[in-house]
């Protein structure tokens, strides 16, 4: 108790800031409490994080419009070279219509700016087609990566349990939870957070009933203490897709979906997945 005394005097305890002006001017003091700099410090930093994780999500929609914009650019470009064609195409079919060489020779053009080079035009056709190429696969990739990158929740319900060290359920003291618990009515629904491959599908200890899907870009997610699990190791499932219905199997004081996403082989935060932000 007189721990809390003194730790709640020192918080309140007023500190005197003084504002020393570099001339002659008259210095100014005033006095916060101990409690009033904390707080004014933490949401600097809060406000300084926030801003820094503003300005690279800018930087990086920045640089795929840049991206997308050269590529719409190439796309012009084809239309063009496109109709460059169709006026050939037309061109030829006029003349060698006319049915005789010496009406092909009294009806050609003579050589000017506005004629048609065809070695130019195969050059510039030859690099048309490997620039739509790149941009193909240029928003296969951008597609995959979405895909795959986990979004949302498994299931709708109330967070029970956060990322990071809390006290241990089932045995006290503290550990670190290297997921998220959902907790949902017994049977609800647990979907796939991303499109991939089912890689584990079964019993395993604690974890309950467990499912591990691979999504590719180094992603996987696990869905553990499912009442029963509804797909096989091997099977591809979509974003979206029911794979197990929740329970309270294994190591579990309630019926809840335990939640986990891991990048490169190692668990991340999944807060930061769950409004869709990677």
């Amino acid at each position: 108790m007189n721990m809390l005394r003194r730790l709640f005097k020192g918080l309140f305890t007023p500190i005197t800031v003084m504002l020393v002006p570099h001339s002659n001017s008259k210095h100014f003091s005033f006095k916060l409490p101990s409690i009033g700099i904390i707080i004014s410090v933490l949401l600097w930093l809060t406000g300084s994080v926030y801003a820094l994780a503003t300005a690279v999500n800018s930087i990086e929609y920045t640089k795929m419009k840049e991206r997308l914009n050269y590529y719409s650019s190439q796309f012009i470009e084809l239309k063009a070279t496109m109709n460059a064609l169709r006026k050939a195409d037309n061109e030829f079919r006029k003349i060698f219509a006319l049915g005789s060489k010496e009406k092909v020779l009294e009806n050609m053009q003579p050589t000017d700016s506005g004629s048609i080079d065809i070695e130019a035009l195969r050059v510039q056709i030859k690099s048309t087609i490997e620039n739509v190429k790149d941009i193909r696969e240029y928003l296969s990739n951008q597609r995959d990566l979405y895909m795959a990158t986990p979004r949302g929740l498994p299931v709708d319900g109330r967070l029970s349990s956060n990322y990071g060290k809390r006290e241990d359920p089932m045995h006290g003291g503290v550990d670190f939870h290297s997921g998220i618990d959902i907790a949902v009515p017994p049977g609800a629904p647990i979907k796939a957070t991303a499109d991939g491959i089912v890689s584990f599908s079964g019993w395993s200890g604690g974890s309950g009933n467990l499912i591990v899907i691979e999504h590719g870009f180094g992603f996987s997610t696990l869905y553990a203490h499912n009442k029963k699990n509804l797909v096989q190791v091997g099977q591809f499932v979509k974003r979206g897709d029911i794979i197990s219905h929740a329970g309270s199997t294994g190591n579990a004081t309630g019926p809840h979906s335990h939640y986990e996403i891991w990048k490169d082989g190692r668990h991340i935060n999944p807060h930061r997945f769950i409004e869709g932000r990677s």
